[in-house]
């Protein structure tokens, strides 16, 4: 796999030299944002399509992207590891892959850290999520969310080890299995499960594990302070939970696909309602949870979640872009989300946080709805400059 910067060669030189890639992708933390001002983007070069953000004010606001591997299959999930390196799902052939730290003359290397025999990919099924522990210097552990032919289970492993499932049992079908898992500040495993059905019956049903936000011991038991005593749920009356984050505040994000009409964006809180299938998208029941943003369904299907300062990102398979929310100190959103990459990568599933203040985003093209270019599947570096997030 080799580094690729998408801007002509002298762009490609003077990006370098800004990110400063002859170190192997080792860069400062970024600069704190200006509460509720919106990410400011270098201009791209003259011969490159835009790939910067719709500004309804008519600004010049642009992304510099760097392609970091190609040639993958169906990236899902991805965590980083204490030494920078990230660790990459695939959805269909159940490689855990392992980018970075090292590079060679052809930029980060790519390597498959293990294959998990016990997947059974099939539809939106498979190796899907992926958290690394934070206890990970000690324990060497990462925690996975895979689909076997009749549920869909959290396991945990040392890499190059023996998978052990943790909870067993979270409905699964052809579509709607969700997937997201990720370690909260409070240092409690979250998993977004999928609804499974066509009426939603598992998303408003407490004792069914689909449709629900769950929160668990690295054990797989209920974690202490969950809203029911014996339940791993945290909260309910979700469709297709894929991608969850928190901001320094420990506001907690997660984004909700496949309904109907709206794709959300949601700040979950313990113990409410988020109203799959009652409601789709905003709705005017007082004892179920609005989105705090929600878009088309076309345009949408947003799975990815990542934080960046004041900057809340999402990315979405059938909108094939990224949304930049801008939020306010209390959680509420300033104007109105732009966008990056719209239609420039196709379909975009994955989307994390990067140590050094980057996202690092993964196309989904080499699935059945996708329409895969010579390189796909891709993991894509956006850089934001000028207001903080990934500036070296």
């Amino acid at each position: 796999m080799i580094v690729r910067s998408r801007r002509a060669r002298a762009a490609t030189l003077a990006l370098a030299a800004v990110l400063g890639l002859a170190s192997a992708c080792s860069f400062g933390p970024p600069d704190p944002d200006q509460q509720g001002a919106p990410p400011n983007l270098p201009t791209p070069s003259a011969d490159e399509p835009s790939a910067g953000p719709e500004d309804p004010s008519g600004g010049s606001q642009e992304v510099a992207i760097t392609v970091l591997a190609k040639d993958l299959d169906v990236p899902w999930g991805m965590a980083f590891l204490p030494d920078g390196s990230g660790l990459v799902t695939e959805r269909d052939t159940g490689r855990i892959l392992k980018v970075g730290p090292e590079s060679d003359a052809d930029g980060l290397t790519v390597t498959e850290a293990q294959r998990l025999a016990e997947v059974q990919a099939s539809g939106d099924g498979g190796l899907l999520g992926i958290a690394v522990s934070p206890q990970y210097k000690t324990t060497k552990t990462v925690y996975v969310y895979y689909s076997t032919a009749k549920d869909n289970r959290i396991g945990k492993l040392v890499l190059g080890g023996k998978l052990q499932p943790i909870l067993t049992g979270i409905p699964r079908s052809s579509d709607f299995n969700g997937g997201a898992l990720a370690f909260g500040p409070d240092g409690f495993l979250y998993a977004g499960t999928g609804d499974g059905t066509t009426n939603g019956a598992q998303a408003q049903n407490p004792k069914s594990l689909g449709g629900k936000i769950l929160r668990m011991t690295v054990a797989g038991k209920p974690a202490p302070g969950n809203p029911v005593k014996t339940s791993l749920v945290w909260s309910s009356g979700h469709r297709n939970v894929q991608g969850l984050a928190w901001d320094k505040t420990k506001r907690m994000y997660a984004s909700e696909s496949g309904q109907t009409k709206s794709g959300e964006l949601n700040v979950i809180t313990k113990g409410k309602n988020y109203g799959w299938p009652k409601a789709d998208g905003a709705g005017t029941d007082t004892k179920l949870t609005d989105p705090m943003f929600s878009w088309p369904a076309a345009e949408s299907g947003c799975a990815g979640v990542a934080v960046l300062e004041q900057t809340i990102a999402t990315a979405c398979l059938l909108g094939k872009r990224v949304y930049l929310l801008d939020v306010t100190g209390n959680g509420t959103v300033l104007g109105t989300p732009q966008s990056v990459l719209t239609g420039e990568y196709g379909r975009l599933r994955s989307l994390v946080t990067a140590p050094d203040g980057s996202l690092w985003a993964g196309t989904s093209n080499q699935e059945d709805a996708g329409d895969p270019g010579p390189e796909d599947d891709r993991i894509i570096r956006l850089v934001f400059s000028d207001g903080g997030a990934g500036r070296s």
